[in-house]
């Protein structure tokens, strides 16, 4: 992805909309002009699916490579595996297939 593709997006680019990169589940972010702020861009880590969509509404925004060194730190620390492991243990099982109303499922 070039600079210029990138330049072209913080101008032309609608507010909130994503761009997609040759990293599955890394978007460049178009976030609005805020108070004082002005419109500028940021990346997005937000997991896809087999198609190539985003599958959280939102994900991890990312404004700065600082900001990037710090989520790194925390993402690395072994507390956070062995709390999500808890996590994982204590909450009910979610089904892998969503089924939606009044859609027909064959059990197999």
């Amino acid at each position: 992805m070039s600079e210029e593709k990138i330049a072209l997006f913080l101008r032309s680019g609608k507010d909130w909309s994503r761009l997609r990169t040759s990293v599955a589940g890394v978007f460049v972010l178009k976030l609005p002009a805020y108070r004082s702020s002005p419109t500028h861009l940021a990346v997005e880590l937000n997991p896809v699916d087999n198609s190539g969509n985003p599958k959280k509404r939102r994900g991890i925004v990312l404004r700065s490579t600082a900001e990037l060194e710090e989520f790194k730190k925390i993402l690395q620390d072994e507390r956070l595996s062995r709390l999500l492991g808890i996590i994982d243990k204590v909450n009910p099982k979610v089904e892998d297939v969503k089924v939606k109303k009044g859609e027909e499922v064959i059990e197999l």
